[in-house]
């Protein structure tokens, strides 16, 4: 199997780096791209659209002051986005917008360049299974918050909220119960995500209203106004679908011939962009080739197909009927905005290490890619836990056989053994040994004897150590419990915290503006590990 290409990546070794380029660690690099970037003017007309957009947020003075900027020459962007998931998404939706803006600080500060931040709305995908879900903590273990998937396969950007959404809150007050800050929490959701609102303009207000002050630009692509300006690159995918694909395909080839893994399957031929064939709020579907100048639409319920002159119809008329891809969202935003860097998570840098041969080919810069913010949030009681057992907070996540091992290190005052003292009294190998060598001088099938009962009494003492060890770690179910609330806490489901919850219960727990001031605070510009944030 494959290594993970962002973990590579992210420990600077040559395998990956070689594929694309890491700035952590290079403040040339960085300078050098914010520098290149400026030179680029932003179009008016998406200067106008964003202007128009973000008039519909929570005011900011700050972002009206950086959307005059962006209309000046000498601007830089740095940009992040994320798919507009239920609550505001997974925690790490924060932390990616957090790291633009600590991002666009820290250049500005070395470079003398305006950078402005920028968070892209995802709001062409189609897979609202992905999104249409919240994860909160609970004592019994999470609870899932979750609004109704249709199974359509209509841009998100055209999914309205209804009424489903007081079940919702009707589970994440219960969920909340108890919390010190459970009612400014859920006034806070219940302002943005109301029945009526479109999914994306209910993210979109709560992000604002999060981080009001900060001047994070927000901008949502599915937008009339922009899809003349998206239909050239469209056009472009479609009428070179094939070479594209060939390229992306070597440079597959050249990622897993390092022993990485690539993270988007190439289709032969098949352009980067979706199409809806019905209406432009209708279904959407990848588009295969089916001969000379016919397509099939992949999913379809009836197998239907497309000519290339209906699509050349449409980009000419309805271009919002296409949509971008996972490898075509990044060239759609670095057509539009001079970015210089670009703020995402492990996934979206192996989108960019395959990526690289497609920019040149387009003649398009390619921005920095810079792995997003990691934290984990950790309160006073499990760090003390932690300290309790002489353990980082981190391995308190790790198996739990091993932790059961260390919660028995706290009878040993009492008197008793240890586990490992306990298991050397059964260390037998010397005398079956001598066993073995006895019976061979008697019988040459003796010792087949011998070694199948040396394996059956391992076993049976493996058990009785085994059984002895939770049996120590028993008598602290206190601190057993503690154990296991802290494991749910910082790995929910085994999963990380901050790809598990959405933020309603850290903010509850920890209080809105303090959650987002230790985010903001606690970022280290350029750091790759993981931080841990105490609250």
């Amino acid at each position: 199997m494959n290594r993970s290409f962002a973990t590579s990546w992210l420990a600077g070794n040559a395998d990956a780096t070689l594929l694309l380029t890491n700035p952590h660690r290079d403040a040339p690099l960085r300078a050098a791209a914010v520098h290149q970037a400026a030179q680029r003017q932003l179009d008016p007309r998406v200067h106008a659209v964003l202007v128009r957009q973000n008039a519909a947020l929570p005011p900011c003075p700050l972002r009206d002051r950086h959307l005059a900027l962006l209309a000046q020459p000498g601007t830089a962007v740095i940009a992040s986005g994320q798919q507009v998931g239920l609550l505001g998404g997974p925690l790490y939706t924060l932390y990616k917008a957090v790291t633009a803006i600590a991002l666009a600080r820290d250049l500005n500060a070395q470079t003398g360049v305006a950078c402005v931040p920028l968070f892209w709305l995802q709001t062409e995908d189609h897979d609202f299974a992905e999104i249409n879900h919240a994860l909160v903590p609970h004592a019994n273990g999470p609870i899932r918050l979750e609004v109704p998937d249709d199974g359509a396969r209509i841009p998100v950007a055209h999914r309205q909220l209804d009424d489903t959404l007081q079940a919702v809150f009707a589970q994440l007050e219960t969920a909340l119960t108890g919390l010190p800050h459970a009612t400014e929490t859920l006034t806070l959701l219940q302002a943005s995500y109301q029945p009526g609102r479109t999914v994306v303009a209910a993210f979109a207000h709560l992000m604002a209203t999060l981080l009001h002050g900060h001047g994070l630009i927000f901008m949502n692509p599915r937008d009339a106004e922009l899809a003349s300006l998206a239909a050239p690159l469209h056009q472009q995918l479609l009428d070179e679908a094939l070479p594209i694909a060939d390229l992306l395909t070597e440079r597959v080839h050249a990622i897993e011939a390092t022993g990485l893994a690539a993270q988007v399957h190439v289709r032969a031929g098949s352009p980067l962009s979706f199409v809806s064939p019905d209406a432009i709020d209708g279904p959407r579907y990848r588009l295969d080739p089916r001969g000379a100048n016919t397509w099939t639409l992949v999913g379809h319920p009836e197998g239907a197909t497309v000519t290339t002159a209906q699509l050349h119809t449409w980009l000419a008329n309805e271009p919002l009927r296409f949509t971008t891809s996972a490898l075509s969202r990044p060239l759609l935003q670095d057509l539009w905005l001079p970015t210089a860097a670009y703020v995402g998570g492990p996934g979206e840098m192996a989108y960019f290490a395959q990526l690289a041969p497609l920019y040149a080919h387009l003649k398009l810069r390619m921005p920095l890619a810079v792995h997003r913010g990691r934290f984990a949030l950790v309160d006073a009681r499990t760090t003390e836990l932690a300290q309790q057992l002489r353990l980082d907070v981190h391995a308190l996540t790790g198996p739990r056989d091993v932790l059961e091992r260390r919660l028995a290190e706290h009878a040993l005052a009492d008197g008793f053994m240890s586990p490992e003292a306990f298991g050397a009294q059964f260390d037998l190998d010397a005398a079956f040994a001598q066993a073995e060598l006895l019976f061979a001088r008697l019988d040459p099938q003796l010792p087949k004897s011998a070694a199948r009962t040396r394996e059956v009494v391992a076993d049976a003492t493996q058990k009785l150590v085994d059984k002895y060890t939770r049996a120590l770690a028993q008598r602290d179910r206190a601190l057993l419990q503690r154990l296991d609330r802290a494991r749910l806490w910082l790995a929910p489901e085994g999963v990380p915290q901050e790809r598990g919850y959405c933020l309603a219960g850290p903010a509850a727990r920890f209080g809105v503006q303090r959650l987002v001031d230790a985010v903001l605070n606690g970022y280290t510009p350029w750091a790759t590990g993981q931080q841990e944030l105490s609250l």
